[in-house]
């Protein structure tokens, strides 16, 4: 099938032409003959780099009125505001912010990219352009599993369908256990397919000799960090483990491998650190010595030394000079796009990754090394989910430029088989909602009442009847939740019941319950900053610190470490500053997560002081980005702790003064 053949403007097929885009592959093809041109529903379940983004072009485009992209991460919806916004004839919008806002400046244009929060904050508004939509697409719906994004994903596709029953929904998804149970919620037409553009092996390597799914092996010669070596014992004793080598010399072998030969790898460890540490032993092993990248490595590496002075931007200004990078979650925007930039141009060999990589933007590669399948978690270490490093082994083959891809998992003599049996020969684990979680399900009831759609525990249940977790749980598990968060919104005085008789009564929500969901906080944020408001209110003198506790003591803020060797600091800083802080220090259930929220509430306070990035990035161990990311969330949530101030009548001067000095 040929994209001329499409409904599509002679503009538009010219400019697929122009990108090489003349013919459509076998996922294509199917998702056409779906009806996905013809304003149907469908859900492509298909492996990365098949296609996906064309089918979710060919709904937008052939869509009888403005259409909407969905996606998880905002880098992803910048790449994808671009990828739309080249279409010839087509007006384009993005939003990925301002919570307490309803986005109408987006109303009028074809094509729609926004994140699922944006969308959800703007129905909680009033937005109205969300009714004129004709068509969604729906990004890696199988997000749906995921436990902070995926109930506001699940809600926001029911409550978006309920509005407009004409809605042409279409859902790409990697491939998962069950894209039959997503197909049958949303009465799609289920596209499924394993092809690729690029053949894919997968194997395993142990020591030296990798053996792949499809019968072939190769070897690479490993080269042992003496220094390691010596340390863990020298291996003086036959079949003595440190006989065998490191997973991170594997590691570094097979990509030197790959790279000799031409391609490009992607290295995926557990954490930020291990990311760090190997791209700086590749760039130290002279990776790239070879490639003929020198002037355009040293262009990227001026380029992150542009974005800051910090210890992180010089780290990877360094290794890119020696054409490799890392990229992680506590870098900067501004770094990341740098190191995709580079990589899609062939200036940098490698990139050394955290997992988050692989759900983010398009970058692939020759051959993909998974170092590490465990991780540490709640319980200890545990294995990656199979779909997670599926995710990362489909960023294998470069179509057009390499013959085949080839992901690698490292593994040692005793796991060699479970990392087969899991990763090589298991399928990807089940979509299941998140939307039972009570704190997600708190918020969604709230929103429900908030917005009016919704005045009994019967109207909150047709709200959520159109849940992927309604199809899960039957009526009778959604009607019991449902019981609960109502219970538990009525006592934090974010609903009221308004009785009409012994059985009769209607749900509104307080003054304070629709503050809360109109500025997209979480009922238990909300509660948290009302009650601090009022406790620095009582205060001798609120200070800027003040506002911050506020603030960073709720779920909406997130988390930053707390190591050993500073604990004791920020407690005598807590208890050197008690007076300015509404929380007493006998009070907290959980200390240590309070004590962490006194130390993001001080890292605030030194910035908005004057302290420089590379100050605090150093002073406090925590990654640039994860500074940006702080200060962004204190900015949407000292607008949130002020407008909740006014609907209580409770006025902190601190508090405004904080957020305009952020």
């Amino acid at each position: 099938m040929r994209v001329r053949d499409l409904p599509l403007s002679p503009s538009v097929v010219d400019h697929f032409a122009e990108r090489g885009v003349r013919e459509l592959y076998p996922p294509q093809r199917a998702a056409v003959d779906a009806g996905v041109c013809e304003g149907a529903d469908v859900v492509a379940a298909v492996p990365t780099a098949s296609g996906k983004t064309f089918v979710a072009q060919l709904a937008l485009l052939t869509a009888d009125g403005p259409g909407l992209y969905v996606c998880p991460l905002r880098a992803l919806a910048r790449e994808k505001y671009e990828t739309f916004a080249a279409l010839p004839g087509v007006d384009v919008g993005i939003s990925t912010g301002d919570f307490d806002a309803t986005g109408e400046a987006l109303a009028g244009n074809d094509v729609v990219v926004a994140t699922s929060e944006k969308v959800d904050s703007a129905i909680r508004n009033g937005a109205s352009w969300v009714d004129e939509l004709a068509c969604v697409v729906v990004d890696e719906v199988h997000l749906l599993g995921a436990k902070r994004r995926g109930p506001t994903l699940e809600v926001t596709l029911a409550t978006l369908r309920r509005r407009n029953p004409d809605l042409q929904t279409v859902a790409l998804s990697a491939t998962v256990d069950n894209p039959d149970a997503i197909a049958d919620w949303l009465d799609a037409a289920l596209v499924e397919s394993e092809w690729r553009p690029v053949d894919l092996r997968t194997g395993v390597a142990v020591g030296g000799a990798v053996d792949f799914d499809d019968g072939t092996n190769i070897s690479v010669d490993v080269d042992r960090d003496e220094a390691k070596a010596d340390d863990e014992g020298g291996g003086d004793g036959e079949g003595d483990e440190a006989d065998e080598p490191d997973p991170t010399d594997v590691t570094a072998a097979l990509v030197a491998d790959a790279v000799a030969d031409g391609g490009q790898c992607l290295a995926f460890v557990r954490s930020r650190r291990e990311a760090v540490d190997l791209a700086e032993r590749l760039a130290e092993d002279g990776l790239a010595a070879e490639l003929g990248i020198g002037d355009a490595a040293a262009a990227a590496a001026e380029e992150a030394t542009d974005v800051d002075g910090t210890l992180t931007g010089r780290q990877l200004a360094d290794c890119l000079r020696a054409g490799v990078a890392f990229h992680h979650a506590g870098l900067r925007s501004g770094h990341r796009g740098v190191v995709e930039s580079a990589f899609r141009e062939r200036d940098v060999a490698c990139i050394c990754a955290t997992p988050t990589l692989a759900a983010g933007v398009n970058v692939p590669a020759r051959r993909v090394v998974v170092r590490d399948q465990r991780r540490y978690g709640e319980g200890g270490m545990a294995w990656i989910p199979t779909l997670e490093v599926h995710q990362m082994c489909g960023r294998a083959g470069r179509p057009g430029l390499d013959p085949h891809g080839e992901a690698v998992l490292v593994a040692d003599a005793d796991t060699r088989e479970a990392v087969r049996e899991r990763y090589v020969e298991g399928e990807p684990e089940a979509v299941e909602s998140q939307l039972a979680d009570p704190g997600s399900l708190r918020t969604h009831v709230l929103a429900a009442v908030a917005t009016d759609f919704a005045a009994t525990e019967s109207e909150i249940l047709d709200v959520f009847e159109g849940t992927f977790y309604a199809r899960e749980a039957g009526a009778g598990g959604l009607a019991d939740a449902v019981a609960v968060a109502v219970d538990d919104l009525v006592a934090a005085g974010m609903v009221a019941r308004e009785t009409g008789g012994v059985e009769d009564y209607r749900l509104v929500a307080t003054a304070v319950g629709e503050t809360t969901s109109k500025q997209y906080v979480r009922p238990e944020t909300g509660e948290r900053i009302v009650a601090g408001l009022r406790a620095a209110a009582d205060l001798p003198e609120a200070t800027t610190l003040t506002a911050f506790e506020v603030i960073c003591d709720t779920p909406d803020m997130q988390d930053t470490y707390l190591g050993n060797a500073e604990r004791a600091e920020i407690y005598r800083f807590a208890r050197t500053n008690a007076a300015h802080l509404t929380t007493d220090m006998t009070e907290p259930d959980d200390f240590e997560g309070w004590l962490e929220s006194v130390k993001t509430a001080r890292i605030l306070n030194e910035w908005i002081g004057g302290a420089t990035v590379e100050e605090l990035v150093e002073e406090y161990r925590i990654g640039p980005g994860d500074l940006d990311s702080r200060v962004e969330r204190a900015e949407w949530l000292l607008s949130a702790a002020e407008a909740l101030g006014e609907t209580i009548g409770v006025r902190v001067p601190a508090v405004s003064r904080a957020r305009s000095r952020l």
